[in-house]
């Protein structure tokens, strides 16, 4: 039987990068009144996990808000 190759990646960046890409979100709704978390993975220089990653960062430390209108949701500083 022939072997497969794995094809898994390593998903969790590390708390330094999740930091600095959170800096890098918090920057780019400090410039807008929110944004969808489509138009925040296009605007941050970095992977959509890592996006979503530094999101989470900020929402649990209260700096963000994060609204449902439908299936969008938008995000912005608290």
């Amino acid at each position: 039987m022939p072997a497969t190759k794995s094809t898994s990646r390593t998903v969790y960046a590390g708390t330094d990068r999740i930091g600095e890409v959170a800096g890098h979100v918090w920057h780019c709704l400090s410039a807008t009144d929110s944004a969808s978390f489509a138009q925040l993975a296009k605007q941050v220089d970095a992977p959509r996990d890592l996006v979503m990653q530094a999101v989470g960062w900020l929402a649990r430390e209260g700096k963000i808000s994060i609204t449902e209108n439908g299936r969008s949701r938008s995000v912005s500083l608290s």
